[in-house]
């Protein structure tokens, strides 16, 4: 089986939920550091465009957003399995979501003024919103209730289990620690505060972070392109016959994320699965890629 190899960058937080699932299964990666801002020059050829981090690329087929780079592990590597049905996933997306939507301004806002004047333009091209410091700052404090409050879920819920997952560590651990981890690396005094009384959440925080990131290797991004323009991409999902939108594969499709980094991204529908989108591309850096979207939080449009 070809050696996975990680799009990311070692601050992303994205990026630490896709390490600590190396690390849970034990496996064995490369790992092309990429930029934190655009241009990302060994990046965007994989992905068509796309530019959020991280991505995962096995041979040919590049898989964008961790949902689905998460689902193609859990696939690929079921030995030691990390999903145990929906609720894995209904927790991966409120932590990609709502808990790290609060977890951004409390984080931004009080770094305020040493943001980086390059970041701060990059992620405004991201959002396509203004990436106001001075507003993050005044809304941090009423967050600050909020992120302790979702804190408390996870604190309540290993009352009722040692994992969120349940008897051994799974994908939800993994995605609610996220956050903790993103805020604890950027202002470890604020997660210290604002976990106090918190325990069992502390407990968990050492054993999710001891799951380690498996055995990484580095790679270069030339060596990752010229690793896809050798390779065939994998036998395709199957088709989803029924999709609402009855899309057929061979016909011109564009998908683009529905909330931020909404970049279009064309390609030839290769299927319409149930879980995720898969389209071809063809570029002069790699040749012939399968890219892989996840349906929810993603939309695709024919032509």
């Amino acid at each position: 089986m070809t050696t996975p190899i990680l799009h990311h960058y070692d601050t992303s937080p994205f990026s630490e939920k896709v390490r600590l699932l190396f690390g849970l299964k034990g496996l064995s990666w490369s790992s092309v550091e990429i930029p934190v801002i655009m241009p990302k020059p060994d990046f965007t050829p994989l992905t068509g465009g796309y530019r959020r981090t991280p991505a995962l690329q096995i041979g040919a087929d590049v898989y964008c957003d961790t949902q689905v780079i998460l689902a193609e592990l859990e696939r690929r590597y079921p030995e030691t399995p990390a999903v145990r049905g929906g609720l894995d996933w209904a927790i991966n997306l409120w932590a990609d979501r709502l808990f790290f939507q609060t977890t951004v301004p409390v984080i931004f806002g009080e770094l305020g003024d040493h943001v980086p004047a390059d970041f701060i333009k990059d992620r405004e091209a991201l959002s396509g919103r203004p990436f106001d410091t001075a507003a993050m700052k005044s809304v941090a404090p009423a967050l600050t209730s909020q992120w302790r409050a979702q804190a408390a879920w996870i604190e309540d819920q290993l009352v009722v289990s040692p994992w969120l997952s349940g008897a051994s560590a799974g994908l939800a651990d993994i995605a609610a620690y996220m956050n903790v981890w993103f805020l604890g690396r950027s202002l470890p005094a604020l997660v210290e505060r604002f976990t106090q009384g918190m325990p069992r959440l502390h407990d968990w925080q050492a054993r999710v972070a001891a799951l380690g990131h498996g055995t990484r290797t580095a790679l270069s991004g030339a060596d990752a392109l010229a690793i896809a323009k050798a390779a065939d991409p994998a036998p395709a999902p199957a088709h989803d016959a029924a999709n609402p939108q009855a899309l057929t594969p061979g016909q011109a499709v564009t998908v683009m994320a529905d909330d931020y980094g909404r970049d279009p991204i064309r390609g030839t529908l290769v299927a319409a699965a149930l879980d995720r989108t898969v389209i071809a591309r063809e570029d002069p850096a790699v040749g012939t890629v399968h890219v892989h979207f996840p349906k929810t939080g993603y939309l695709v449009f024919p032509g």
